[in-house]
């Protein structure tokens, strides 16, 4: 999944775009709160990672603004500021999290992972379609209880569209689920994906819109 990560120290940054990329997230770096605000209202990610303390525009600023204007993508607010009315007032201002540094990575990624379940509804872990089982802790998957060999990609996609049974999600979407910015991505990536999954799992699970998309169902039944 596309984070974006808004961090002023470059040290601290770069390990930590550098740790969750190796995690499986694709991973936007900005150092300053006027351009996180603007790339997190894009609407281009799953969630953010917010330090406050920013030049430009503070993170407590660019959080009140965000949800001022009804924006609702996820932010863990990511501080060195470990005082109580610290906490709650970034709680207050609509953070879905808030940590203090320093932070393990992998407690890092978990609190992500589920930042974006609770956007989606999604109570666990454990995601399901018919007779496939998506792990986002182990990134494993099932089928009809035999482990599927998928690539980073693969696993990203099928990822995107179970977090969302029943809605279309079109090519360019998916991309921005797929890739950070500024990468060159093929025209048809997305459908040379999508008929690899379809090969290892069963070619009904996924369904083409189209001109629109694609889309897992809900509670779908494989034949």
């Amino acid at each position: 999944m596309r984070i974006l990560l808004a961090e002023d120290d470059g040290m601290l940054g770069d390990g930590l775009q550098t740790g969750l990329r190796q995690l499986g997230f694709q991973v936007d770096w900005v150092l300053d709160g006027r351009t996180a605000e603007l790339e997190i209202a894009s609407g281009s990610y799953a969630a953010a990672v917010l330090d406050l303390g920013l030049p430009l525009k503070n993170g407590m600023d660019v959080l009140k603004d965000l949800r001022a204007r009804k924006i609702a993508t996820p932010v863990l607010i990511l501080t060195a500021r470990d005082a109580v009315p610290d906490r709650i007032a970034g709680l207050n201002l609509g953070a879905d999290d808030y940590v203090v540094k320093p932070v393990n990575l992998h407690e890092l990624a978990a609190r992500l992972h589920a930042l974006v379940r609770r956007s989606h509804g999604v109570a666990g872990d454990v995601l399901r379609c018919g007779p496939v089982l998506l792990d986002t802790a182990s990134r494993e998957v099932r089928y009809d209880g035999q482990a599927v060999t998928l690539s980073m990609r693969e696993f990203d996609l099928l990822h995107a569209l179970m977090l969302r049974p029943g809605r279309i999600l079109s090519r360019e979407q998916l991309e921005q689920w797929l890739y950070a910015a500024g990468r060159e991505v093929e025209s048809n990536t997305i459908e040379v994906h999508i008929h690899f999954l379809r090969r290892k799992l069963y070619p009904e699970m996924i369904r083409t819109v189209r001109g629109v998309g694609y889309m897992v169902a809900r509670d779908e039944a494989a034949p």
